[in-house]
């Protein structure tokens, strides 16, 4: 399911605060990046989702944020290395904000 104009909107809204955001449409979704490094999509069904690296994805998972994991067509179980955002931060840039520099530093 492709993403939205009012969710990317939002995407790009909430995570302005970082400054140097910049987006690309890829992976039925949306890339975003700050100063060419990837930290997070738009997922068309699983909302907005930090890619997770290192001791991040520790916190990420304490946080109760899912990893976006799917089948694939031969029926073998894949995992991408992006997790959902919490619920907590979806209407809270502050939170976002802090979470999405947090990923920066393990990418």
């Amino acid at each position: 399911m492709a993403v939205s104009a009012e969710e990317i909107a939002f995407a790009k809204d909430l995570f302005s605060g970082l400054g140097d955001l910049t987006t690309r449409k890829m992976m039925g979704g949306l890339c975003l990046y700050h100063q060419g490094t990837i930290f997070a999509i738009v997922h068309g069904d699983m909302g907005i989702m930090l890619k997770g690296a290192g001791d991040f994805v520790q916190r990420l998972e304490d946080l109760g944020c899912t990893r976006w994991e799917y089948t694939r067509k031969d029926g073998a179980h894949a995992a991408m290395p992006y997790w959902t955002l919490p619920d907590s931060a979806q209407d809270d840039p502050t939170e976002a904000v802090a979470l999405a520099q947090e990923a920066l530093r393990y990418l």
